[in-house]
């Protein structure tokens, strides 16, 4: 158990096409949270000229956030979550189905182990103690 999941990925050989422009960036994370059933607060879109695209989804649960490089066909993604781990993983699930790109690393880190979900704030305090 841990106080949340962290997923940091490159997807690599994605179609310069879907990750050049904003818009279309923004409609593959907006649904990737909505499909991941996500808690969004806020986010925020940067376009760069004359492509590439930035950006940042504020989640109760924590962040989602990625980086591209149509150039390279590269997407650099990352997926922090607290809450039930398969709503991150749905959410990636979401965006490399949207993506295709021809191959994947990513690191799947548990976040706070020695926090697990669910723990009492007097359990944490009597064990710092």
């Amino acid at each position: 158990m841990s106080i949340g999941i962290h997923l940091v990925g490159d997807l690599k050989g994605v179609d310069p096409q879907k990750i050049s422009k904003v818009d279309s960036m923004q409609q593959i994370v907006e649904s990737a949270v909505r499909y991941g059933k996500l808690t969004k607060i806020r986010s925020y879109y940067h376009q760069f000229t004359p492509n590439g695209v930035s950006g940042i989804v504020l989640l109760a649960e924590s962040h989602l956030s990625f980086h591209t490089w149509p150039e390279y066909g590269l997407v650099a993604l990352d997926i922090f979550t607290c809450g039930p781990t398969e709503n991150a993983e749905n959410a990636l699930e979401y965006i490399l189905g949207k993506l295709t790109p021809s191959s994947i690393e990513y690191k799947r880190v548990e976040r706070g182990v020695e926090f697990p979900r669910g723990v009492q704030k007097e359990k944490l305090v009597e064990a710092t103690s």
